[in-house]
């Protein structure tokens, strides 16, 4: 799938210029880069959450299901915030069980942590079917368990669905362990996108380099 050109603005300032990009189903794309590069910004509009400049619709006709980096709990219990996005009472089990999050299923979500509140939003997202997921920094406030707990049902989501995965992530070895192609913005521009690895290893722009370096990469 591609996602037409767009730009966003506030108060007159162009935060974010992005150019048509593909997003591959099957496939997990990361998106680095330093912090007010832009990075939320495009998941939001992607999303349709903020609207882009001169109206653009960078994505239409297709289910997005997408994860804020402030996850979301409504006043109700943890199993009915999950089950909010679906039924299935296997699929509930796998998701609270993968992400230890069973013997907290009759607690108030209101009550939980925020790693507790960030799993369990990714669970309820992961209830549903969706063409492309967009998720802005999921793993964020969890721990290293539960972290790659979140890597590996997002891999195994975005293979069996077909789905495209959009992940916003500050992790630079997050995104090597699971994406199979990294963007990465400077100052809301798209400067550097390609498979993971080549990114990583040998990126071709000086801000790139600049970036990773600093990471120790």
């Amino acid at each position: 799938m591609k996602t037409a050109a767009f730009t966003k603005a506030y108060n007159g300032r162009v935060v974010l210029n992005m150019p048509e990009t593909e997003l591959e189903r099957g496939k997990i794309t990361s998106v680095i880069g330093a912090n007010g590069s832009g990075k939320s910004t495009l998941a939001r509009v992607l999303a349709g959450i903020e609207p882009a400049d001169s109206k653009v619709r960078p994505l239409s006709g297709l289910s997005v299901g997408y994860m804020p980096q402030k996850s979301f709990a409504f006043r109700m219990s943890t199993a009915k915030n999950i089950a909010l996005n679906g039924k299935d009472p296997e699929r509930m089990k796998l998701l609270t069980d993968s992400l230890h999050l069973h013997s907290l299923s009759r607690q108030r979500a209101k009550k939980l942590s925020g790693g507790e509140t960030a799993k369990m939003a990714l669970a309820r997202l992961l209830m549903g079917q969706y063409e492309l997921l967009i998720l802005d920094e999921p793993t964020a406030a969890m721990d290293m368990a539960s972290s790659l707990a979140a890597e590996s049902l997002l891999t195994d989501y975005c293979r069996e669905n077909g789905c495209a995965v959009l992940l916003i992530t500050h992790s630079i070895q997050q995104a090597r362990r699971i994406a199979d192609r990294v963007i990465f913005l400077c100052h809301g521009e798209l400067v550097e996108q390609g498979n993971t690895e080549e990114i990583l290893s040998e990126p071709k722009c000086g801000e790139t380099r600049q970036f990773l370096r600093f990471y120790g990469i």
